[in-house]
């Protein structure tokens, strides 16, 4: 055996032993990034058996009602928080490290009440309007839409408790509630219902994912809560809302851009081919965006620290963190789009033979996904450097090739379509983020 063979795993154990003992900050940023993956992979596991049970019990047709109104709560639910989920991320840190415990449980009180009343409102107009629209759209899919609109609310709240668990590193409350339990609970409760005699429809399925829903989001709660009051003293709240809505409109309108580029093409299709298509295509892009979860665990670990190193005035240490965000991201990323290419087929199989028509439809979206994996979760890098304005710029340019090409596409193409303009935008945002 040579010196390099006996190396090899020498250094490797060398590694780990780094990762699991070290203390510095970039050790922890990896830690957390490798729990947060974990996480994630765990989780991925979870939501897509529990996708492609939806779409046995439910058939293509009631699977992609379900998946139609799931997307339009995803829409909101990121959406009504005006960017101060993301927010929390660079001012709690801030106002942690300065001492200033007055603005940090006023920001606390504040993101998450804002959240809410927001998601109130979107929730009673959005109910009003499916109410005025009765005869235009399709009475299949009403009473799925009025019950999933009774998810936002916490769904939205959620999503900041989840940004302000992110914001003190804690990964496993910030992920396991939304992306593990979130849809346990849901299966569970469609299983239960159906077993007790109910229909297997996306009314039905809908009904478990207010369950859910609501249990999650009021358990990481009170788990947040009793965290928070173990780590920061307990101070008269002070709000600063003109500086925290300055800073959140722009993150609002960069998260409301590339929401509007990762969930137009399923709503069009939806209008033009109907709910089993736009079902088939769905379960080839819930298949590929199991790459995403790389990307989203490497910006768990990473965007807050990103923050901490510009309140600090370190450069050093930002460009490290930046690179190693890069790094993180892109490599597990090929690896697992090229696992996920190979056995692509049978895994739209388990959704139904027919879900294989939409195989060559990942090949399409995987190369969207690599190219904005190539430049790590670089929005929110931008974003936590101040750069909010200038990154929705470039999404809405994106945002708005998305819809063009969409509604240019897909009438013709179909699901291929549809890849092809999500893949197309995805790159333009990319390509121009980079020179960004």
């Amino acid at each position: 055996m040579s010196i390099g063979a006996i190396a090899q795993p020498r250094r490797l154990a060398e590694l780990v032993r780094e990762l699991l003992l070290r203390k510095d900050d970039r050790a922890l940023a990896r830690r957390g990034a490798v729990f947060a993956f974990s996480i994630r992979v765990v989780s991925a596991a979870l939501a897509y058996i529990s996708q492609v049970l939806l779409a046995r019990w439910m058939g293509a047709e009631e699977y992609g009602i379900f998946a139609y109104c799931w997307v339009w709560l995803t829409i909101l639910g990121i959406l009504t928080p005006i960017g101060l989920n993301t927010s929390v991320l660079r001012f709690l840190p801030q106002y942690e490290k300065h001492g200033e415990l007055g603005l940090y449980h006023g920001l606390l009180r504040g993101s998450r009440t804002i959240a809410g009343v927001n998601a109130t409102i979107f929730a009673l107009a959005g109910a009003a309007i499916v109410w005025i629209t009765d005869g235009i759209i399709d009475p299949a899919y009403s009473i799925p839409l009025y019950l999933m609109l009774i998810c936002l609310p916490l769904f939205a709240v959620a999503d900041v408790n989840e940004g302000i668990a992110r914001a003190h590193s804690w990964v496993d409350l910030a992920l396991l509630p939304p992306y593990v339990a979130r849809p346990l609970i849901l299966l569970a409760g469609l299983a239960v219902a159906i077993l007790l005699g109910a229909s297997a429809n996306a009314a039905t399925a809908v009904t478990a994912a207010i369950a859910a829903t609501w249990a999650t989001a009021i358990g990481q709660q009170l788990l947040l809560a009793r965290r928070l009051r173990s780590r920061i003293e307990k101070k008269p709240r002070a709000y600063a809302f003109p500086l925290w809505i300055k800073v959140s409109v722009p993150i609002f309108l960069v998260e409301g851009f590339f929401t509007v580029l990762s969930n137009t093409d399923v709503i069009i299709l939806n209008m033009y081919w109907g709910p089993s298509d736009s079902a088939m295509y769905y379960a080839a892009l819930k298949t590929t965006t199991l790459i995403s979860f790389i990307y989203y665990a490497v910006t768990t670990a990473f965007a807050h620290r990103i923050s901490q190193y510009k309140a600090a005035g370190d450069p050093e240490g930002l460009a490290r963190v930046l690179r190693d965000a890069v790094t993180w991201t892109f490599w597990p990323s090929l690896v697992a789009a090229i696992a996920i290419l190979a056995m692509g087929w049978p895994l739209l199989w388990l959704f139904g033979e027919a879900f294989t028509a939409a195989y060559p439809v990942m090949f399409i979206l995987v190369i969207g996904l690599l190219a904005r994996a190539s430049v790590g979760p670089i929005e929110y890098m931008l974003s936590m450097q101040g750069e909010e304005k200038a990154c929705a710029a470039v999404l809405a340019i994106a945002a708005v090739a998305n819809i063009g090409l969409n509604f240019a596409l897909i009438p013709k193409f179909g699901l291929i379509g549809a890849a092809s303009a999500t893949a197309t935008s995805t790159i333009l945002a990319t390509i121009l983020l980079y020179r960004l």
